[in-house]
């Protein structure tokens, strides 16, 4: 499902992608993060192999999705990968996208994020510019501004500061097929990504896309790689099936969400039988709206894979779209009696829930928000949801920690600092809710360089 968050947190419902936009008016370009249970599944799959050949802790390996149309993935923040998904389509096959993943977590395993301090001192000026744009927004009460301007200054920063070098670079090569030996894989990914990028070098810096920017080719360093690939024993291995499966699927979703509808049908006509051309039509025909097109090839879909949850839920979300919650819940919840991990499906389920304003609905919408969070408590829809969920029930106290909640999520302190000190006036002392919302005034509350105090409850 995609959520889009707008100000004031409205939810406007779309298809299987779930979009937090964090876009600004005054801000040329929007930069949004993608949020998709199949996706990040998907890109899961590829990638804990190789964190995990790399020495690094696969969960602690936090992967974001940028709905950005240039070709770009990074590192930065830690132990945090971000790809865009203009990167995902302009590539044909999975060992393409998993070269560079390994390539970054090459970046990751060797310390590469550690700038020096003339890299970061020219960074610092878009920073400072972000960091008090985003302070009026927060202070104006729009806090999806205010990310949106902290986000565009660490996007210009990031250009400025992961300007890794030819030593880095090749460093980060080298170990990138390290990690794919050890998982069984080729490495000859890696080199048809370079023959991509490689035409980049002969644009102007304005028009390369930022991978190249960030990432400098030279003729040593793509001779030591092929090199290295070369001598491979696992050169020849190919992808398996599944593998190119998950990707074609992958990458027909986010055209069918992210192109105009138009240019997804005519990417994927109606000629194109095949089950990721059906599946990006269903997301196109839906966005039209055509609700009657996207239920025949979603059926299609359906009929082909009935236990594939995911199809369930893009059902769910077209039924929803054309005003039918109740009969949307019955397939929102076949994806999650198919898929019982996926948290962003328990979010689909409990939103539809509560859209039928059913009365009975109300206690197992909370269940089902309540066992999202616990497992993603970064996703500001399950938020408010839960916020709901829980005033249609009476618990006053825990719609405001929730909606508390959202708001620190979303980096609007003041907001989560008032409805955190709403719930405290409700809840009882020493309840793990009322522990919670105290938590939250300290972390939230301004510093003024004195020790900050813990309100009392």
């Amino acid at each position: 499902m995609i959520s889009v968050f707008k100000r004031g947190c409205r939810c406007l419902s779309t298809a299987l992608l779930y979009v937090a936009l964090i876009s600004a008016p005054q801000m040329a370009t929007a930069q949004s993060l993608i949020r998709d249970a199949e996706i990040e599944n998907t890109i899961r799959t590829y990638s804990e192999p190789i964190f995990a050949a790399a020495g690094l802790v696969p969960e602690n390996v936090k992967i974001h999705i940028v709905n950005d149309s240039s070709l770009n993935a990074f590192v930065a923040g830690g132990q945090r990968m971000f790809i865009h998904t203009g990167l995902i389509t302009a590539l044909d096959r999975p060992r393409q996208l998993i070269g560079v993943i390994a390539h970054e977590t090459g970046h990751i395993a060797g310390g590469h994020l550690s700038r020096g301090q003339e890299a970061l001192a020219g960074a610092t000026i878009p920073v400072i510019l972000g960091t008090l744009l985003a302070a009026a927004a927060f202070a104006a009460g729009s806090p999806d501004a205010g990310a949106a301007a902290l986000l565009g200054s660490q996007h210009i920063a990031q250009r400025t500061v992961l300007q890794y070098s030819r030593t880095q670079e090749s460093a980060a090569d080298q170990a990138a097929v390290k990690y794919l030996e050890a998982t069984g894989q080729s490495g000859v990914g890696i080199l048809e990504t370079f023959d991509l990028f490689g035409d980049q070098e002969i644009l102007t810096g304005r028009a390369q896309d930022p991978y190249a920017r960030t990432h400098p080719l030279s003729r040593d360093r793509v001779s030591a790689l092929k090199n290295t690939v070369d001598n491979s024993p696992y050169k020849d291995v190919p992808e398996s099936a599944d593998f190119v499966d998950r990707y074609d699927r992958m990458k027909a979703k986010i055209q069918g969400f992210i192109d105009r509808p138009d240019v997804a049908l005519r990417r994927y006509p109606l000629t194109d039988k095949s089950l990721p051309a059906r599946y990006a039509r269903a997301v196109a025909y839906w966005r039209m709206p055509d609700f009657a097109s996207a239920m025949t090839e979603i059926d299609s879909l359906i009929a082909e894979e009935p236990n594939n949850p995911y199809f369930h839920e893009l059902k769910g979300q077209i039924i929803l779209d054309a005003g039918k919650p109740a009969e949307a819940v019955v397939h929102y919840g076949k994806s999650v009696e198919l898929a019982k991990n996926e948290p962003l499906l328990k979010v689909n389920l409990g939103h539809a829930m509560l859209s039928t304003e059913d009365p009975a609905m109300v206690q197992p919408a909370l269940e089902h928000l309540q066992a999202s969070i616990r497992k993603d408590k970064d996703n500001s829809f399950a938020w408010y949801q839960l916020a709901i969920a829980y005033g249609r029930s009476g618990d006053t106290g825990m719609a405001e920690l929730a909606t508390s909640e959202r708001h620190y999520n979303n980096h609007n302190l003041p907001g989560a600092l008032h409805h955190a000190n709403r719930a405290l006036k409700i809840l009882p002392k020493g309840s793990p809710g009322h522990t919670r919302a105290n938590d939250i005034v300290f972390l939230a509350a301004p510093k003024d360089g004195e020790k900050q105090k813990r309100p009392r409850g």
